[in-house]
């Protein structure tokens, strides 16, 4: 390399170093004045946001966060408890090997789940399966006061019980309605079966919509019937059994019951009670303490080809009524035997269990509503459902 060109590159570096110090120098100093500036203003409060300012942007930040499911948990929080269970089972035990001597000892079971306070009293809801056979029943409320809770009455059937505590200004929740559900709505599920293992007492809160309504399911081996049920994605976790399911109001739309899964976890395939059921039948557990047998006085089968074409119908929808019991409701409302029920309490019937569907929420007192055709002329009769008393069945 010639020694010109060494000289030409020495020179283009200083000036690159000339120019880079130069504008370093601005720099640091337009930085320096920014902060000096910044510093003022702040002592002043003036161009700056005064501290009141700030304070007033963060309270209307904590209000951007609260929404009609934050309030709807704050308003059902409080009624929600812990429900803990002691239940002796009797389990049979081998005493000898020689003679085969057995000796029944009886075996605590503790077990857990969720319930809601509804009303001042003190009365709470929660599944029958998990106070059934219960010796003993402790309800832990959110505010960490504990209670022993008696058994008023257990609807085995429909998984429903009712449990008092006796306290002062006892927290409650308000029962809303389930006729008028809408898919797609917001539910929210709360429960709380951790109050004994948990210092803080407060319950789980999870959120997911109505899924579908009106789901019905084959009587299960325990003898529970669940039909019309709220199906929700709303996660329902194992504990949270007898806990409410709450709409955005805060009020109590059904009693979460059961979940579809099969590692015993939620997938999003929850079920619950719907409220209107469950005050009917709350309501006749507090009066009565069990749920009374209902007399309809009538009995009723599918139609088949056979049956179809002797009594010249159309089609084998509906049931034909097979058996009407002298001076019974039925009887008493115009039933006869080989009436054919089409609709029950505005129901289409087309067999059996669609009869055996639109039954399932009557109770002593209620009245059926029964369109049937007799000899293929449609008649409309009114039966008041009693209590049933056992008696002499005669055939009609």
């Amino acid at each position: 390399m010639r020694r010109n060109d060494v000289i030409l590159i020495l020179a283009i570096v200083l000036i690159a170093l000339l120019v880079y110090s130069k504008y370093s120098e601005k720099a640091d100093r337009l930085s320096s004045e920014l902060k000096t500036e910044y510093t003022e203003r702040s002592k002043t409060s003036e161009g700056f946001m005064p501290l009141e300012k700030k304070e007033k942007d963060i309270e209307d930040l904590m209000i951007s966060r609260q929404n009609s499911i934050t309030r709807a948990v704050k308003m059902i929080e409080p009624a929600v408890v812990s429900v803990n269970v002691i239940k002796t089972k009797i389990v049979r035990r081998r005493m000898g090997f020689f003679f085969g001597y057995y000796d029944d000892v009886p075996y605590n079971i503790k077990s857990m789940g969720s319930g809601v306070i509804f009303s001042e009293e003190g009365y709470i809801l929660t599944n029958a399966h998990v106070v059934e056979d219960a010796t003993e029943i402790k309800v832990i409320l959110t505010d960490g006061r504990q209670f022993d809770g008696k058994l008023i009455g257990v609807d085995s059937v429909h998984d429903i019980a009712v449990v008092k505590i006796e306290g002062d200004i006892l927290p409650h929740a308000k029962l809303g309605n389930s006729h008028d559900l809408i898919i797609g709505e917001w539910a929210i599920a709360v429960g709380n079966p951790y109050g004994f293992v948990i210092k803080d007492s407060k319950p789980s809160v999870s959120v997911g919509v109505i899924s579908a309504v009106n789901r019905d399911f084959a009587e299960n081996k325990e003898g529970k019937v669940y039909r019309r049920m709220i199906q929700t994605d709303t996660a329902i976790n194992q504990g949270n059994s007898g806990g409410p399911l709450v709409n955005i109001y805060g009020e109590v739309i059904g009693i979460n019951t059961f979940i579809i899964s099969e590692s015993g976890g939620s997938i999003g395939i929850g079920f619950s009670i719907p409220i209107d059921r469950v005050k009917k039948i709350s309501q006749e557990l507090i009066k009565h303490g069990k749920i009374r047998d209902v007399w309809f006085g009538f009995k009723v089968q599918d139609i088949n080809p056979m049956l179809a074409q002797h009594f010249k119908l159309e089609s084998m929808d509906g049931v034909l009524v097979n058996f009407v019991e002298e001076n019974g409701p039925a009887y008493r409302a115009g039933l006869r035997k080989e009436d054919i029920i089409i609709f029950l309490n505005g129901s289409k019937i087309t067999n059996t269990d669609d009869a055996e569907m639109a039954v399932t929420d009557v109770g002593v007192g209620d009245k059926i509503k029964i369109i049937a055709l007799r000899n293929n002329k449609e008649i409309q009769l009114e039966i008041n459902a009693e209590e049933y008393k056992k008696a002499d069945l005669k055939m009609q």
